[in-house]
């Protein structure tokens, strides 16, 4: 998150708006912040209640072993018109790609 965090100014000057989504409650995202990441500026959104309906739409909430009820770490380009436009999933060590994420918004210009 804090890649994301400090690149703001280029995804808004790509006309795109970065949400953070997970499983996770309010809570757990404020002492996230506070005790590992840093505060940062972007929303941290909770699918918590009722759990996993958003990223179970989005195919990210994880069913089965080995951690089944958590999210993937994913990105996902939503277009103007509502469409996916981007959507690709990491393994949970791994950051999403900044640059490609920014070269796949620049394509939508």
């Amino acid at each position: 998150m804090p890649t994301f965090d400090s690149n703001r100014e280029k995804l808004a000057a790509l006309d795109a708006q970065v949400v953070d989504i997970s499983v996770d409650s309010i809570l757990s995202h404020e002492a996230w912040q506070k005790k590992e990441i840093g505060m940062v500026k972007l929303p941290l959104c909770s699918d918590f209640y009722p759990h996993g309906e958003v990223t179970q739409k989005f195919g990210v909430l994880r069913e089965g072993p080995p951690v089944p009820g958590i999210c993937e770490r994913a990105a996902f380009i939503v277009d103007k018109n509502g469409k996916i436009a981007f959507a690709k999933t990491y393994p949970l060590d791994q950051l999403p790609n900044i640059a490609e994420l920014l070269e796949a918004l620049k394509k939508l210009q």
